[in-house]
């Protein structure tokens, strides 16, 4: 998620090996670390996986026992950057401040469950509610790249969704990643790409193989909606389809600026979107628009600036040739900013997912090791 506009494009890309891209290999299966009721912690080679299931009230507070030590580290690391100011329009602001006003604004579009969540991992981590209610809406303060391509620009018609996230690797968020497979109760189970105490998504893929990517634009203060992070979480546990999820996005009010890939395995069909409070708009794969000048038919991207130049020269070397190696490669450097925190790919219809996050001193997740997980027998 960054400032500034985010152009919306429809293309599909191969991206050739590059130096120091990331190596592609399967996370082991781990050692389970810690267990609370239902939910347990399990560390592999590669990344965290926290295994969540129950009310909404048991999901926060699992959540909160079983990454207790990291979430208070993470909000002692925040206090801290916080307390420094930020740069927003020329001026600095007290970024805690500003997201209490954005909380208190937010909160009346807030589902109750997600409320009830927020009081169990308060009450589970030991950190106080008014720090985890401000934690889990800092997206709205801050405004990456996203593609998805099938049919005709894969090898064997197969649906790749890519999301690149470039956004605060200076705070040290990549200290506290971890991947969540949550089955709330009465809802979808979904896999999470975050980090200790987000309650949230930006980066997600459901049981039913839908998966959503967000990139933040313009739009700040802009609040009176869900905020992103929770809409994006109401995706994933309510959609079965692309129309549902475009149905939930379409009514429910929204904050700020925001762009998004929509991608449904079942069909092998996506969407690119571009929403703010007053409009939402869907572009399809190959969509003329004018905001898309380099339209390519059976893929949509989301990009900007001399990136999304790269990205067009790119395709236009490899239509036809993306697998999984390529579709990842294509999130190789410089497409991923300095400030990448975390880079997935997707695989909605087979339930399979590669990622990649920055390293503990900001090194890129585009130059790291992509782990790749087979999350079809915890979505059941």
């Amino acid at each position: 998620m960054r400032k500034g506009i985010v152009v919306l494009l429809s293309v599909f890309l191969l991206v050739p090996l590059v130096a120091f891209a990331g190596p592609i290999k399967d996370d082991p299966k781990g050692q389970i670390v810690a267990r609370e009721g239902k939910a347990y912690l399990e560390q592999r080679e590669g990344n965290r996986i926290l295994y969540l299931e129950g009310t909404p009230y048991e999901l926060g507070y699992q959540h909160g026992k079983l990454l207790k030590e990291d979430i208070t580290k993470l909000v002692g690391t925040l206090d801290t950057f916080w307390a420094k100011g930020a740069q927003e329009s020329d001026q600095v602001i007290d970024l805690k401040e500003a997201l209490r006003k954005a909380y208190a604004r937010l909160a009346p579009f807030i589902p109750e469950r997600y409320k009830q969540e927020m009081q169990g991992l308060a009450d589970g981590s030991g950190v106080p509610l008014e720090t985890v209610q401000i934690m889990n809406v800092l997206p709205e303060l801050f405004h990456c790249s996203g593609f998805a391509l099938f049919g005709k620009a894969t090898k064997d018609g197969t649906l790749y969704h890519g999301r690149i996230l470039d956004y605060m690797t200076n705070a040290g968020l990549q200290n506290h990643a971890v991947i969540i497979v949550a089955k709330p109760a009465g809802y979808n189970g979904f896999v999470n790409v975050s980090f200790a105490g987000s309650l949230g998504s930006v980066t997600g893929m459901n049981a039913r193989r839908i998966s959503i990517g967000e990139m933040g634009g313009r739009g700040v203060g802009k609040w009176d909606g869900c905020p992103m992070t929770f809409l994006v979480r109401r995706g994933l546990e309510e959609a079965a389809s692309l129309d549902d999820v475009m149905k939930i996005f379409t009514e429910t009010p929204r904050t700020c600026e925001y762009y998004y890939v929509f991608a449904d395995g079942n069909k092998r069909d996506a969407r690119g979107v571009a929403a703010v409070p007053e409009k939402i708009e869907f572009i399809a794969p190959g969509q003329a628009d004018p905001r898309l000048p380099e339209a390519v038919p059976d893929a949509v991207l989301l990009s900007a600036g001399d990136r999304y130049t790269l990205l067009v020269e790119r395709t236009r070397a490899g239509h036809g040739k993306i697998g999984v190696e390529e579709a990842i490669r294509l999130m190789d450097r410089p497409v991923a900013m300095q400030s990448n925190l975390h880079s997935v790919l997707f695989v909605p219809e087979k339930l399979l997912a590669w990622v990649a996050y920055a390293g503990p001193d900001g090194e890129p997740a585009a130059n790291r090791t992509y782990y790749g997980y087979d999350f079809s027998e915890l979505l059941k």
